[in-house]
C-alpha cells in the first residue's frame, strides 16, 4: 500500500475497544467530523467503568456496562471544536464491568467444569481411549492452542495461551508514563520506516489536521519519532486549540483518542498506515490498586503475588503478563531497538566529550598564553608608573612614607645579595644554564678531529695494555694449577698420617 495522505472517511460506526484489548467495550456514535461540542457517547466503561479508556490492558475485556455518556460542553459554539475550556462534569457508574459480572459467573462455572472434563476425564469414546484423549487435551492446554473434545453433547473446549494450564507465559515489568491527560499526547504506531516517516513529516501533520475536520483553530503538533522493531515507527501528537481572545490548551488525550478512535476515523488512519493508536496517560493510583490486585487472565495468582514482590522499583515499574513466545519475541525485538538507541546516543556523548577535550586542551593553552601576556603587560604599565611617578615627584623633597619604601627596598636588596641568599644561587643557576647550553651547541656541531700519530700512538697503548693483560691472566692460571696440586697432596698425606698413629 502507497504512503497515502488522504482525505477522511466517511460517516459513523460502531467503535471498536481500544489498544490491547482495553478493560471493556466502548461504543460511539460519531457526529460530524471531529465534533465534541454535544455529548455523543451513548455508552462508555474505561478501565474500572468510568467513561474513558486508557488503551491499555491484558488479554481479554473483564465485562461490560451501560453507564452514563460523558459531555463535553459545548465550547466556542462552532461544533467543530473539543468543546473550549468547559468541561461538563464526567459521570461514571461502577454496577458492571469489573465491579459486577452477576451474569458471567455461570459461564465462567461451565468453562472451569468442561476444561476440568476434558483435561482428566473425557467421555467421547467410552473406552481406553479416552485415557489418551485426556493426554492429548493436557498437551494442548500446556501449548495453549486446540480444541479440547471430552463429550459427544457438549462443544469442545477451547485452548488459548490465556487459560490458566498454558505453560509458556511469564511476567515482565513496564516502565510506567508519568504524562497526565492534559498533555494531550497519542501514540500512533505507522507501518512505515523512520526515514519515510521524517521525510513527510509536513504532509503528515496536514493529513491528520484533515481527518481532523481541518478546523483552523486546531493544530497538530508532533512530539517525537521513534523506531520501532519489524521497520515500523512510533509517531507522538498531540492537539493545540485555540479560542477566538487568543488563549489556547492542549486537547485531552483521551478526549483525542476516543476520536482516533471511531471506525471512520480509524479506517482513514489506516489509510495512512496507521496499525495502533493509543492514549500516553498514567494510571490514577486507584487504578494501579486495582490491576495489582485482580490477577489477569490466565496467570496464576500465587506467581502474579510474587512478580509484585519481585518488583525492583513499585513506584516507576509495573507487572505485565508476556503470554507466549510472539510475546516474548516482541519484548526481545524492542529491548534490542532500545539498546542501539541508548548505544547511539553513548556514540554521540562519546563524540561530544572528545570534542569537549579538545575544546578544553585548547583554552588551556589560550588561558597560559592570556597569563603570560597579562603578567608582560603588568610589568609594563608598572614601569610606565614608576617613570610618572618620578616625574610627578621630582623636585620635591623625599617624604617620611617614601624614606621608609626606600629603607625596605635597600633591606630587600642586601638579602639579595647575601652569597648564600637568592642571588648567589641564581647566579649558579645561570652558569649552569649556560654551559648547558654550551655543551648542547658542541654536540650540535659534532665536528671532532684526531691526527693520525695520536690515533697511532693511542693505538700502541691500547695493544700494549692488551699483552700485560694477557700475561697476567696466564700468572694467575699457572698460580691456580699450583695451588691444586698442594692441594691434592695435602689430601693424600692425611690417611697415610692417620694409620701410622694408629
Amino acid at each position: 500500500m502507497a504512503f497515502n495522505f488522504g482525505a477522511t472517511g466517511g460517516a459513523g460506526a460502531t467503535n471498536p475497544t481500544g489498544a490491547f484489548g482495553g478493560f471493556g467495550t466502548t461504543t460511539t456514535t460519531a457526529g460530524p467530523a471531529f465534533s465534541f461540542s454535544a455529548p455523543a457517547n451513548t455508552g462508555t466503561t474505561g478501565l474500572f467503568g468510568a467513561t474513558q479508556n486508557k488503551g491499555f490492558g491484558f488479554g481479554t475485556g473483564f465485562g461490560t456496562a451501560t453507564g452514563t455518556g460523558t459531555g463535553l460542553g459545548t465550547g466556542l459554539g462552532t461544533g467543530l471544536g473539543f468543546g473550549g475550556f468547559s468541561t461538563q462534569q464526567q459521570q461514571t457508574t461502577l454496577g458492571g464491568g469489573l465491579f459486577s459480572q452477576p451474569t458471567q459467573a455461570p459461564a465462567q462455572s461451565n468453562q472451569l467444569i468442561n476444561t476440568a472434563s476434558a483435561l482428566s476425564a473425557p467421555t467421547l469414546l467410552g473406552d481406553e481411549r479416552d485415557a489418551i484423549l485426556a493426554k492429548w487435551n493436557q498437551l494442548q492446554a500446556f501449548w495453549g492452542t486446540g480444541k479440547g473434545y471430552f463429550n459427544n453433547n457438549i462443544a469442545p473446549v477451547d485452548f488459548t495461551q490465556e487459560n490458566p494450564f498454558c505453560r509458556f507465559k511469564a511476567v515482565g515489568y513496564c516502565c510506567m508514563t508519568n504524562t497526565k491527560d492534559e498533555d494531550g499526547l497519542v501514540v500512533l504506531v505507522f507501518n512505515r520506516k523512520e526515514t519515510d516517516i521524517r521525510s513527510q513529516q509536513q504532509q503528515l501533520v496536514e493529513s491528520l489536521h484533515k481527518i481532523l475536520g481541518g478546523n483552523q483553530t486546531l493544530s497538530v503538533n508532533v512530539e517525537g519519532v521513534r523506531t520501532m522493531p519489524d521497520d515500523q515507527t512510533e509517531v507522538v501528537i498531540y492537539v493545540v486549540e485555540r479560542s477566538p481572545n487568543g488563549t489556547s490548551r492542549r486537547v485531552p488525550a483521551t478526549t483525542l483518542y476516543a476520536h482516533f478512535e471511531q471506525a471512520n476515523i480509524k479506517t482513514s488512519l489506516q489509510q495512512l498506515g496507521v496499525t495502533m493508536s493509543m492514549a500516553r496517560t498514567e494510571l490514577s493510583p486507584a487504578q494501579i490498586k486495582q490491576l495489582l490486585q485482580n490477577a489477569p487472565a490466565g496467570v496464576d495468582p500465587i506467581i502474579w503475588e510474587q512478580a509484585k514482590v519481585d518488583n525492583p522499583d513499585p513506584e516507576k515499574l509495573i507487572p505485565v503478563p508476556m503470554v507466549g513466545f510472539r510475546e516474548l519475541l516482541r519484548r526481545l525485538k524492542v529491548q534490542d531497538q532500545m539498546t542501539k538507541q541508548h548505544q547511539t546516543r553513548l556514540d554521540i556523548i562519546s563524540e561530544d566529550i572528545s570534542e569537549l577535550q579538545k575544546n578544553q586542551t585548547t583554552t588551556m593553552a589560550k588561558i597560559a598564553q592570556y597569563k603570560r601576556k597579562l603578567m608582560d603587560l603588568s610589568h609594563r604599565t608598572l614601569q610606565v608608573l614608576i617613570k610618572q611617578e618620578i616625574q610627578r615627584k621630582s623636585g620635591y623633597a623625599i617624604q617620611a612614607d617614601e624614606e621608609q619604601l626606600r629603607v625596605q627596598l635597600d633591606t630587600i636588596q642586601c638579602e639579595l645579595n647575601a652569597p648564600t641568599q637568592f642571588k648567589g644561587r641564581l647566579n649558579e643557576l645561570m652558569s649552569q644554564i649556560r654551559m648547558q647550553n654550551h655543551f648542547g651547541a658542541v654536540r650540535a656541531e659534532e665536528k671532532y678531529y684526531i691526527d693520525a700519530d695520536l690515533l697511532r700512538e693511542i693505538k700502541q697503548h691500547l695493544k700494549q695494555q692488551q699483552e700485560g693483560l694477557s700475561h697476567l691472566i696466564s700468572i694467575i692460571k699457572d698460580d691456580l694449577e699450583d695451588i691444586k696440586l698442594i692441594e691434592h697432596g695435602l689430601n693424600e698425606s692425611i690417611p697415610i698420617r692417620g694409620s701410622v698413629f694408629s
